[in-house]
C-alpha cells in the first residue's frame, strides 16, 4: 500500500483516480478547496484535505503532502481569467513541485494535456493561450527538478467510459481520450518506475494501457 496525494482532487479526472487507487487497497487523500465537496470525495474511498493550494506557502504545502509517497497534480482552472490560471496552473503547481522536494516525497505525476510545450504555437488571441502558456511554464520548470517526475499529455477529455485501451505517440497528434482513461494511466505510471522522467502523450486507442505505457 502507497499513500498519494492527489492536488485537485475534485475534478472529474481526480475523482476516478482516487476510486482507481482506493479500489486497489492504496491511502488517498484528495486535496480540494471546498469543505462541501467532502462527501463525493468520500464515495470514492479517499481522504478529504481541505487546502487551498494558491494561498499556500511552499512550507504549507509540504506539511499537507509530507508523509505520502507521491504527489499526483490534477488541478486546473477550468477555464477561467487569465489571472486565474497562472495563479493555479503555473504558480501554485510549481509550487507544489517546491513543496513535494521540501517534503521529501520524489514521485510526483502532472496531469498536462497533449502538445504542452513552451513553442506550443496557440495564438495570443486565442482563449487558450494563457493556459498553453501556464501548462509550459509549470512542465518545464518540473523536467528542471530531480522529483521522479512523469508528465501525462491526453488528447482532448470526453466523459465517454474508459475502455482501458490507448495509444500513445512521440507527436502531439490531437484526438481525445475518456478521463476515465486519463485516471488509469496516472493509477499505472504510479507503479512503474519505468515512466519517470517522461512526457507520455496519448489518445484513445486499441493497446491495453500497461502495454502502452511499456514501449514509452
Amino acid at each position: 500500500m502507497s499513500r498519494i496525494a492527489i492536488i485537485g482532487g475534485h475534478g472529474k479526472v481526480a475523482l476516478h483516480l482516487s476510486r482507481i487507487l482506493s479500489g486497489a487497497g492504496h491511502e488517498v487523500s484528495s486535496i480540494i478547496r471546498n469543505p462541501d465537496q467532502s462527501a463525493d470525495i468520500e464515495d470514492t474511498g479517499a481522504k478529504p484535505v481541505i487546502a487551498d493550494v494558491t494561498q499556500l506557502a511552499v512550507g504549507e504545502l509540504a506539511d499537507v503532502v509530507r508523509g505520502h509517497d507521491a504527489v499526483v497534480w490534477s488541478a486546473g482552472s477550468g477555464g477561467s481569467s487569465p489571472e486565474a490560471t497562472y495563479a493555479i496552473d503555473r504558480d501554485a503547481a510549481i509550487r507544489s513541485m517546491d513543496a513535494a522536494k521540501e517534503a521529501d516525497v520524489n514521485r510526483y505525476v502532472m496531469v498536462s494535456y497533449i502538445g504542452a510545450r513552451k513553442d506550443h504555437g496557440v495564438p495570443e488571441d486565442n482563449g487558450f493561450f494563457h493556459y498553453a502558456e501556464a501548462k509550459a511554464a509549470a512542465d518545464e520548470y518540473l523536467r528542471g527538478t530531480d522529483l521522479e517526475w512523469t508528465i501525462l499529455g491526453p488528447g482532448a477529455l470526453t466523459t465517454d467510459p474508459g475502455k482501458g485501451t490507448i495509444e500513445v505517440s512521440a507527436e502531439p497528434q490531437q484526438d481525445s481520450v475518456a478521463r476515465e482513461d486519463v485516471a488509469q494511466v496516472a493509477a499505472s505510471v504510479l507503479n512503474n518506475p519505468g515512466t519517470v522522467g517522461k512526457f507520455i502523450q496519448f489518445n484513445t486507442g486499441e493497446t491495453p494501457i500497461p502495454e502502452a505505457l511499456e514501449v514509452v
